[in-house]
């Protein structure tokens, strides 16, 4: 057994040097007090502060040293002495182990796979929850079942982040769930509560411990669902951990207080108010402090909320949601460059300038309504797929594609793409080769070199592309061949053209009547394939499948390309068919 001195040094020695840590970071940096405070490695300020820490950061931060000092002091109270039964030596054991994974043991166990965490949380709360059933004196078997069916759901939820862990089916998932597993946990606690209270072997301290951890859950569960923690001040997750300890003050407390037979004597009216106005003080304290000045700026989204990666379409966006959604593109900072307005201005300054940007005329406007909120970027302007989410009525006026859903928008792409292919014609429709396929080929929008036909498993340097645009504009022949690609350029300035691929087992005739221009190149397939590359999922490429050209398999070939341009567009032909030349054709210059 511990002596009582020892854990008076250790809780002397602990809070001494929490609150000695937190005032050198102060002098040392913001490394050193986020590590006195937060007791995790300095390089988490890189993620949580890049910038460093504000002012009401650091303010928080050493509220939250005092706090945190004070909750340790009651987490490193000695046990009581007394006499323990077997289950009741176990539970006291596993009840400070969990109290020291949460203090101290998370940080190497993170540093093993996920897998392993959630495995060894599973496998500590089930035996705690086992032996809570077992050594507390719940008096009710009513009561006894309910805190075994808490329990149970509880430990789903920790299997189910296991299975997660492990690429398995998980048992649930949703906000739905998330709510009801945390709200269960929370049922689970308040049930435990009440079991030690009917028990008599826990004081009163350690009861209302139970309920301000309970208090806490009831604030920590609707911020988060409703108002997200993560994508709120830096200084409100602080206090949050902070005032999260008060729940190791409880399972310490249960655990300390395990031989005692009977609760302890009530404290004098005198003290219990002083311990009343303690607690209370510790609940609501840390809650005020995040109460801004009415003239601070309300922030819901930062350029680095979780809640902003997402990009949904206006149309799949409910009334209320629209504007969270051009805060998030108003704060963004995707591609390194600035957002559109800076940090310092709140959500209803943001919302207010992106509604007088709907109202202007021109750029010029748009620029001195950004320029006067402190834009980094009033130069460029606002564009309309941002502006549409505070003012639809005024954007879809004119760009009505911007209020469609992310299905109806696929769809129209859909009938788009289908119209284009739909105009495009087989310029030889009585020479059938063994695979064909005709489509229109989008190009860049603000200009292409062209498109491939290349053997799509062969990799081409940048060296080797470039070299293939300089061949390509050199002999005028606008084709550049880098021995498995060929690039072929477009004679039009286009966005578009109709495309016509086939492929021959012998060189078809020529026939280049009608045709403004004629050539022929080699061309190598290494591993059997040659094909030109489809719009997938982008906005460049091929409107329809594009066949295998290589229908020989592995070797060389030879690639004719033939161009016109008509009032049908641009048409291009391209042949493919196998040949030993490595010479150059223009058949028709």
């Amino acid at each position: 057994m511990i002596s009582d001195s020892f854990w008076r040094i250790i809780r002397t020695g602990s809070v001494g040097l929490i609150l000695a840590a937190a005032v050198a970071g102060l002098v040392l940096g913001d490394a050193w007090l986020w590590v006195a405070v937060e007791w995790s490695p300095p390089a988490y300020v890189e993620f949580y502060a890049p910038d460093g820490f504000d002012t009401l950061t650091t303010v928080a931060l050493l509220v939250a040293a005092l706090v945190k000092a004070a909750l340790l002091w009651l987490i490193l109270r000695a046990p009581a002495p007394g006499p323990l039964d077997r289950r009741a030596k176990a539970l006291r054991r596993l009840l400070y182990l969990a109290v020291a994974y949460t203090l101290v043991l998370w940080y190497p166990i993170a540093m093993l796979p996920d897998a392993v965490d959630a495995a060894f949380q599973l496998a500590l709360w089930t035996a705690i929850y086992v032996l809570y059933l077992l050594v507390i004196r719940w008096r009710s078997r009513m009561l006894r079942a309910a805190a075994g069916a808490m329990f149970a759901v509880g430990l789903a939820g920790m299997a189910s982040e296991l299975l997660d862990e492990l690429d398995l089916p998980e048992l649930g998932s949703g906000d739905i769930v998330e709510l009801g597993l945390m709200l269960a946990g929370v049922a689970a606690t308040i049930i435990t509560i009440v079991g030690q209270r009917r028990d008599g072997r826990w004081s009163r301290g350690t009861q209302v411990a139970g309920w301000l951890s309970v208090g806490v859950y009831a604030l920590v569960i609707p911020l988060n669902i409703f108002f997200g923690i993560s994508s709120g001040s830096l200084a409100m997750l602080v206090m949050m951990d902070a005032v999260g300890l008060i729940g190791l003050v409880w399972i310490a407390a249960t655990a300390r207080e395990l031989p005692t037979e009977d609760r302890s004597a009530d404290p004098p009216p005198a003290r219990r108010r002083v311990i009343r106005v303690a607690v209370a003080a510790v609940a609501v304290l840390p809650i005020i402090a995040l109460i801004h000045p009415e003239q601070t700026p309300h922030l819901t989204y930062t350029g680095w909320s979780m809640d902003c990666y997402d990009r949904p379409s206006f149309g799949d966006l409910k009334p209320a949601e629209r504007d969270a959604a051009f805060l998030c593109r108003a704060r963004s900072t995707d591609g390194g460059v600035p957002p559109m307005f800076p940090d310092s201005l709140s959500d209803q300054q943001i919302l207010a300038s992106g509604r007088a940007l709907c109202r202007t005329k021109d750029r010029d406007e748009q620029e001195a309504i950004l320029t006067r909120a402190g834009s980094a970027r009033s130069a460029w302007g606002a564009d309309p797929w941002d502006l549409v989410y505070v003012c639809p009525e005024i954007v879809g006026a004119t760009h009505p594609e911007l209020l469609r859903s992310a299905a109806e928008t696929k769809a129209a792409n859909t009938a788009y793409i289908a119209e284009k292919n739909a105009k495009c014609r087989d310029p030889w429709p009585r020479t059938k080769g063994v695979v064909q396929a005709t489509a229109n080929y989008f190009l860049f929008a603000d200009g292409d070199h062209g498109y491939l036909v290349h053997d799509p498993e062969d990799e081409v340097t940048d060296e080797a592309s470039e070299q293939a645009i300089d061949k390509m504009y050199d002999d005028g022949t606008l084709i550049g061949v880098t021995r498995t690609s060929a690039l072929i350029g477009h004679v039009e300035d286009v966005i578009d053209l109709c495309l016509t691929v086939k492929a021959f087992r012998t060189a078809p005739p020529q026939r280049t009547a009608g045709w403004q221009q004629v050539n022929e190149v080699p061309i190598v397939s290494r591993s059997g394939r040659l094909t030109v590359p489809e719009m997938g999922g982008g906005e460049v490429g091929a409107g329809a499948p594009m066949p295998n050209l290589a229908i020989a398999g592995k070797g060389r070939y030879r690639l004719r390309v033939y161009v016109r341009v008509g009032d049908a567009g641009e048409e291009h032909l391209v042949v493919v068919f196998p040949g030993a030349s490595r010479k150059r054709f223009t058949l028709k210059p």
